[in-house]
């Protein structure tokens, strides 16, 4: 039987750092996910991107992002993330936004 999870503010006080400070290294090592794949899944790229899974498989349906089938999985490589934002973002206004 596992013992129970001691609370980061006893962690943060163990290892004499500002708990502030820790629970922004853990939120940072949560969401940074493994830079070394070459393809994401829908939920990885989405989540690279900030949207939902929907609107992603939406994008990918319109050609907007490109995905490859690797059997019954869905993958999008890791630099179609990238050349979609890049793409977007040119095609953004700005200047318009008030």
């Amino acid at each position: 039987m596992s013992q129970p999870a001691l609370p980061i503010s006893q962690i943060a006080q163990l290892l004499d750092v500002p708990e502030d400070a820790l629970r922004t290294l853990m939120a940072e090592r949560r969401t940074a996910g493994d830079t070394t794949l070459v393809a994401l899944t829908v939920t990885e790229a989405a989540r690279r991107i900030g949207i939902g899974r929907t609107k992603l498989y939406e994008y990918i349906s319109s050609g907007e992002i490109r995905s490859v089938k690797i059997g019954s999985l869905r993958r999008i490589p890791a630099e179609a993330v990238g050349e979609f934002l890049a793409r977007r973002f040119r095609a953004s206004d700005f200047d318009a936004a008030a």
